[in-house]
């Protein structure tokens, strides 16, 4: 079954639209998708090195407008909730937080962006605490940036390895990306 998932897969990622499926998917993923862009990243440069630049290209400028997104989503949903952290008392402690979090926003959006780190709760949290938006976009692009050129670039220079290790060892590849994204989500939670 994972072979066959696999083999679809890179099949997709060789269809004349999978461009804009990796664009639409990075987009949502920056602010509501749960699932990476990486996905679908992988198999695309696997399938065609000779756009690796390309498709890191989009994947990273859908990325940071994904993000952009998410920080309105968070600046919206603030004044949705404000009301509510003023009746439970929590009014004192958000500014607090969101005095820390400006303080230190730059870098927890550039981990987060080249991390396993989930990015949407950044981009989020970024607009709820009106973390400076050039600050934001600019933190996105380097991070993101980073994390798709450097995924690109590793495939487009040992792609041919890379394919075969994933294809020799497909059951171990799944469980490792799958326990890295759980991975996200739990230290998501701790945090």
């Amino acid at each position: 079954m994972l072979r066959r998932l696999y083999d679809r897969t890179l099949a997709l990622a060789a269809h004349r639209h999978a461009l804009w499926w990796l664009a639409f998917i990075s987009f949502i993923e920056s602010s509501v998708f749960p699932i990476p862009p990486d996905i679908l990243l992988i198999p695309m440069v696997i399938a065609a090195p000779h756009r690796a630049w390309l498709i890191a290209l989009v994947c990273t400028v859908s990325s940071v407008l994904g993000g952009m997104l998410g920080y309105a989503l968070g600046m919206f949903a603030y004044d949705l909730i404000e009301p509510l952290l003023e009746f439970y008392g929590y009014d004192e402690k958000f500014e607090s937080f969101r005095h820390t979090y400006n303080e230190w926003g730059a870098w927890a959006v550039l981990i987060a962006g080249v991390t396993p780190f989930p990015y949407k709760v950044i981009t989020i949290l970024s607009g709820a605490t009106a973390l400076n938006i050039w600050v934001f976009t600019l933190a996105s692009i380097v991070a993101r940036g980073l994390r798709f050129f450097i995924v690109a670039g590793l495939l487009w220079k040992f792609g041919a390895p890379i394919r075969t290790f994933i294809e020799q060892r497909l059951g171990l590849v799944f469980t490792v990306s799958l326990a890295l994204l759980v991975g996200g989500f739990v230290l998501v939670k701790v945090l």
